[in-house]
């Protein structure tokens, strides 16, 4: 695989271990792009996406075993998580490899009780064990990575940047608590935070309250989407997509914001094109957590 600026390449065949969305796609088609040959482990039940032109196998999220006998017979090195995962592996259905053995108990406790993200830790530590190393998507696709400022043609308004500042202290002290990376704020008010339903469930509930008259009828709020505090950037960053702007305008919001460098825009063009057809702003931020420095 190549590497980026400054790094060793790592040898060995990259994979994609695939779940839902287009997110994977984009990575595996950059990967393609830079002259590798990716290979695909779609996650059964998850993945949706057809990759009949790649190499590929279907596998269960918890066949650790699995998993390692393809790494070996494809001589994979390295592995880019991408892609929804809509359920946690039930810790019965896991197929241990002697290496993964040693943690079991802890991964029991995690599946039980742990936030996504320390949940996506043990799972790269697990995956690394098996002799590959885990890399960032943005590391293959740097060209999915935000950047600060306006995506569109609009930007936000002063009314917005109160919204903004609101929206980034409550995305961060949520994030501090590993349980959603996103938050929605009107008026200067923070009226819906990110929990396990996602962020479009989480917007539709403020459709809900600006349809019961909850919120004020006329236009307003912003979506802000946030890297949690001391997050592994190898998993899981915030990111929006088309959909995310349609589902903000049923929201009644007037833009969105996401960290510049450290959030995904899935389909640019398509954001840029939502955005500027709908007359919502979409911006990259540069926050700044007094808590941890960053």
């Amino acid at each position: 695989m190549a590497a980026s600026a400054g790094e060793a390449p790592i040898p060995g065949r990259l994979a994609i271990l695939a779940g839902k969305g287009r997110f994977p796609v984009l990575v595996a088609e950059a990967a393609r792009e830079r002259g590798q040959d990716p290979y695909i482990f779609e996650i059964r039940g998850e993945a949706d996406q057809d990759w009949s032109g790649y190499d590929h196998c279907d596998i269960s999220i918890a066949d650790l075993k699995g998993f390692a006998r393809v790494v070996r017979h494809e001589a994979i090195g390295s592995v880019v998580l991408a892609g929804g995962i809509g359920r946690r592996p039930d810790i019965s259905a896991v197929r241990p490899t002697w290496r993964s053995l040693t943690g079991f108990l802890t991964a029991l406790r995690v599946l039980v009780s742990g936030g996504d993200d320390k949940l996506l830790r043990f799972a790269i530590r697990v995956i690394e064990n098996e002799g590959v190393k885990v890399v960032a998507a943005h590391q293959v696709a740097p060209g999915l990575l935000s950047q600060a400022g306006p995506l569109g043609r609009l930007a936000a308004g002063k009314a917005d940047l109160a919204d903004i500042e609101a929206g980034t202290r409550a995305a961060l002290a949520l994030g501090r608590l590993d349980v959603g990376q996103g938050a929605v704020a009107v008026g200067g008010r923070v009226i819906a935070l990110e929990g396990l339903e996602g962020t479009d469930l989480m917007l539709a509930r403020v459709a809900d309250l600006r349809a019961a008259g909850r919120l004020p009828a006329r236009r307003g709020g912003v979506l802000v989407k946030l890297c949690k505090p001391g997050q592994d950037e190898r998993a899981d960053l915030p990111s929006i997509g088309p959909g995310t702007v349609v589902n903000a305008h049923a929201a009644g919001l007037a833009g969105i914001a996401i960290e510049a460098g450290l959030s995904l825009v899935l389909d640019r063009d398509g954001v840029i094109a939502q955005a500027d057809r709908l007359g919502l702003f979409v911006t990259g931020i540069e926050p700044r957590d007094e808590e941890t420095g960053r």
